[in-house]
Order: structure tokens, then sequence, then C-alpha cells
């Protein structure tokens, strides 16, 4: 028996590129099951293309499901809303601005159906500019996933990479619907693809195509977007004040080590262990950024002897940033 689909659309004033995105849907070849989407309290004409959309949808034997918040409740609310609400096996999230390639849904779900222990799938994605033009640049591109992360990721050992780097982009995502009621509710200062994958990486496994299954368009009002670096960007970068970055990321990983050491799943506390270790080097990298930089140079080999910078930054690179920054 084939897998039921749900895709998951969030939209909030997306009337600008939402109907290519609705008009890619209805172009794959295999199509959903079901559509669930999320309104954030539009006050553009993002619900009137819905209802046509609708329409239109459940002629080609598409059930879509339309739902709007009466006050703004934020991206990640309001994608944790429309995931409770989907019934597939599967569930694709999808972003309002995007355009999925046809074979998306068809190539995803036959690795889930192949499968049956795969929790979650990922794509890359083609970066492409508010018309719709090609960056020339692909999503893992401009992560610059190496060749090792991707690696570790296939033998399963993917929760190596998130505690190295965020790499998951939601919109390129799906995961079965277990998931959900094991991921849900979305820890404060979290978003909800990162927090997705930190958990099914630790618990299961996941996996990537490596592929651009959508165009991810970039353009002013992104809630997240993608570019390619450039030596000045990544000049600015090191020099950049990380003080208040360190802070924010201690304080969601504890929230991490407190979701794990209270899950009641095999290995929970060995993961909160291991979330813990990041964030006790984390805090020494805080109290760093605090000496004067002539005083850096032992407390950064101590972390570096140690291997915390390349097991939880850019080794060479992070060292650097601590050494240069001014908090």
């Amino acid at each position: 028996m084939p897998l039921r689909l749900s895709i998951v659309m969030c939209t909030y004033n997306g009337a600008e590129y939402l109907q290519a995105q609705l008009d890619s849907l209805l172009a794959q070849t295999r199509l959903p099951d079901e559509i669930v989407i999320s309104d954030d309290a539009s006050t553009d004409a993002t619900m009137m293309t819905l209802d046509a959309f609708a329409a239109i949808a459940g002629k080609h034997g598409v059930d879509v499901r339309i739902s709007r918040h009466t006050g703004n409740v934020g991206f990640v609310e309001n994608f944790s809303s429309a995931l409770r609400q989907a019934t597939g096996d599967v569930v694709f999230l999808c972003d309002q601005d995007d355009v999925w390639c046809p074979d998306k849904l068809a190539v995803m779900a036959a690795r889930f159906a192949q499968d049956p222990d795969l929790l979650l799938l990922h794509s890359d994605a083609r970066l492409v500019d508010a018309q719709g033009r090609s960056l020339n640049c692909s999503m893992f591109e401009a992560l610059q996933m190496t060749a090792q992360e991707k690696q570790a990721i296939h033998d399963g050992r993917a929760f190596e990479v998130v505690m190295r780097r965020s790499f998951v982009t939601g919109a390129t995502a799906a995961m079965r619907r277990e998931v959900i009621g094991l991921a849900l509710p979305i820890a404060a200062d979290w978003i909800h693809d990162e927090w997705i994958t930190a958990v099914v990486s630790a618990v299961g496994k996941m996996d990537f195509v490596d592929a651009p299954l959508i165009d991810y368009r970039q353009h002013g009002g992104n809630q997240i977007g993608a570019r390619k670096r450039t030596l000045a960007t990544k000049w600015q970068d090191l020099i950049l004040p990380r003080g208040r970055f360190l802070a924010d990321e201690a304080t969601r990983l504890r929230r991490l080590e407190t979701f794990f050491s209270q899950a009641g799943f095999f290995d929970g506390t060995a993961r909160a262990s291991q979330v813990a270790y990041k964030r006790a080097h984390f805090e020494r990298r805080m109290a760093i950024g605090r000496l004067p930089r002539y005083r850096r140079a032992i407390p950064i080999l101590r972390e570096a002897y140690a291997g915390d910078y390349r097991r939880y930054g850019t080794g060479i690179r992070s060292m650097l940033r601590d050494l240069l920054r001014h908090d």
C-alpha cells in the first residue's frame, strides 16, 4: 500500500510568490494526498489565493485544509500548529515562496518506502533570486558541507554533524508522522527545522538526497535565507562580536540537554551528556571573549588540544574568531 503524503505549508502575506509555489505542488509527478495550510493572519491577498487553489486541487483529488490564526503567532508556532494537523504517513514541509521540482515528492517518497527505518529526509536546493533566476549556487554549497559531513550523515552519524552546525533546510525536508509527536513542542529559542533535526539525529535515522529538489527563493522577505560566502563576508565573520551569540547558543543547548535527559528514549542520557559538553565549550568561549586579546592564546590552544573547536565548530576558523573578535 503506498504511503500517504501530506504537505504542510505556512503562509504569511505571501501573495507575491505564493501562486508559483502552489502551481508546483499540483505539477508533481506523484501528487500529495493532502495539503495542510496554516496562515498567520495575513493581510494581503494570500487567503484569496489559497481559497482558489483549494478548489482547483480538489478537482485533482488533493484534499486541502486551510486554517487561519486570528493574530500573528510567528513562523515557528505556525509550522507547529500545521504539523499537528497532518495525517499522512510522510509529512513534507513547504515554504510559501519556493518552487518545487516536479519529481520531489516521487523521489523522496520512494526513499521512505524503501527504508522503513528512515525518519527524516532532506535535499539540496537551487538558490534563486526573487525573479527565480539561478544564483549559481546550491544550498549545500552555500553551507559549505564537506564530503566528510555528508558521509557521516549517510553512515548514520548525523548527530555528530548536528553538534557542529545546522545543515537541514526545512523547506527541503520530509519526515515520518511519528516524528511530530516525538519532537513537538519546539523548545523556546529554537527554529522548527533545527529542533526536529536535532531530535531525529539523536534517536533514529536521517539522510539526504544530494541533488536540488526545490528552487529556494532569496528575497528581502525571507525569514531565513542563504547566500554564497565571499572573502569579505568571511573576514567580517571573523571579527564580529560573538559573546551574545555564544550565550544564546548555550541557552538553546541547555534546553536540548534538558529535553534529552527527560525524554525517556534509549540513549537519551548519553545524548544529554554530549550536548552538555558542547554547552560547556561555548561557555568557555564566552569567557575567552572577555579576556584581553593578548591573554586569549593559552585558553584557545587548550580548547583546540581537546578537539572542541573541530568537534563543535569550524576548527582553525573558530579559533581565529575567538582570537580576533571584540565582544
